[in-house]
């Protein structure tokens, strides 16, 4: 009944286009009020979503965001770009292949989809549409290869799944390396075919060709933004910083690199990479804390065991139940923001993967790349509407191109699951 109630009135909230994060809330309220037997208080929202954001760990993703958004208005994105650009923009397919590897560099700044789609399509679409490329293949291929930006580490969800289960932060960030080159090598294969399929051609046979002299004078000029990356996962994975230490150490940087060393961080662009990170901050923090009082009344009702007892009920074949198991998660995505979704689901399923032998980190892998998946289908989609904005295309011409890319991302995610070593290699 409780669960009944509490995720009924919460698809319904959502089917009426209230905002996610007072969806959640009021069908907290509403389950407390209408299925309760009175022993969990009205209370209880306000305190676990005031503890459930008092944390250290979480301090970490303002920090990764305003480091993201410093370096997109300090240069870095474009100078990661040309320096692709120089040997890779040389074949067929190239230039979508310098989005792929760009998105997947600026993944290890800003640990968001949003932001990397946003930073990389931005310079990207325009330059493959003068290159004649598809305007929706070019729109597509910037939001598919967006969902890189939670899965290479750092990753603001694998922060959110971390404290939510208290999993290692640390040994999610490691575990996600592969699987996140894993997606990146996946859409690079899609593009080939695509564009050898289509057409999309960067230049004329013997119009351009590898120049080593301008690579070099590239990689000169990119140098500090490639450095970026290294330094926030190097002080991780050595042990000097903790995830939360590494993001300041990222902003700190990229304050520097792209004030004093590009030159191109001027007060206009620092005030707008700090205001946009206070309004999506505000808007996560929003969503956690209420999430984490949706996560405690169904841990206080018990639902969680209910759910997992239910679940293997269905049929004791591991594959099968984590086949539907992402089913059921890819439809989420498609549905809820990643970040509540991870709070609510995963001490709900966890138990259930781990009775099937998953590991812990495994499955925060398998969970945040499903929902990332579903940034790039509809209804909910956001890199699909950021690359929509970003290019001025029509969503049936992106959606033309971006089931193939959904389909090479499913791949990864197979391997993912059913692969321990695909995730457990780097611990």
């Amino acid at each position: 009944m409780e669960a009944l109630v509490l995720f009924g009135s919460f698809f319904v909230l959502l089917l009426l286009m209230v905002p996610i994060g007072y969806a959640i809330g009021i069908a907290t309220l509403i389950a407390i009020v209408v299925a309760g037997d009175g022993t969990i208080p009205l209370l209880m929202i306000t305190q676990k979503a005031v503890t459930g954001v008092d944390s250290f760990p979480l301090m970490a993703i303002p920090f990764f965001m305003l480091a993201g958004n410093l370096m997109s208005g300090g240069g870095i994105a474009k100078r990661l770009i040309n320096f692709f650009d120089s040997f890779m923009g040389l074949i067929t397919g190239g230039l979508s292949m310098v989005t792929t590897v760009t998105c997947m560099f600026f993944a290890a700044i800003s640990g968001s989809a949003v932001a990397t789609t946003s930073a990389v399509g931005s310079f990207m679409v325009p330059e493959m549409r003068k290159r004649g490329y598809d305007d929706g293949f070019s729109a597509s291929i910037a939001a598919a290869a967006g969902t890189i930006g939670v899965i290479i580490p750092p990753s603001v969800p694998f922060v959110i799944y971390g404290v939510a289960t208290g999993t290692s932060i640390t040994d999610l960030f490691k575990a996600g390396i592969i699987p996140g080159l894993g997606m990146g090598a996946a859409l690079m294969i899609a593009c080939y075919f695509l564009c050898k399929k289509h057409g999309f051609q960067v230049s004329k046979k013997g119009e351009r060709k590898l120049d080593p002299r301008h690579v070099w004078l590239s990689f000169k000029d990119a140098f500090w933004a490639i450095l970026s990356p290294v330094i926030i996962l190097g002080g991780i994975y050595s042990g000097y910083f903790t995830p939360t230490e590494a993001a300041v150490v990222g902003v700190v940087y990229s304050f520097i690199v792209g004030r004093f060393v590009y030159r191109e961080l001027d007060n206009a662009a620092a005030y707008k990479a700090l205001r946009d990170t206070i309004v999506v901050n505000g808007s996560t923090t929003f969503m956690v804390g209420l999430s984490s009082a949706f996560a405690a009344y169904l841990s206080l009702a018990g639902i969680p065991r209910k759910l997992a007892a239910a679940m293997l009920s269905i049929t004791d074949n591991k594959f099968i139940l984590l086949l539907l198991i992402n089913c059921f998660l890819l439809v989420v995505g498609c549905l809820v923001d990643n970040i509540p979704a991870t709070i609510i689901l995963a001490p709900i399923l966890l138990p259930v993967v781990e009775s099937l032998g998953m590991s812990a980190v495994t499955f925060g892998i398998m969970l945040t790349m499903n929902l990332a998946i579903g940034f790039c289908t509809p209804p909910y989609g956001i890199d699909l509407f950021v690359a929509q904005k970003i290019s001025g295309v029509k969503m049936g011409q992106m959606l033309k191109y971006m089931w193939w890319f959904i389909f090479a991302l499913l791949a990864v995610l197979m391997l993912t699951t059913f692969w321990r070593p695909f995730t457990m290699l780097m611990l």
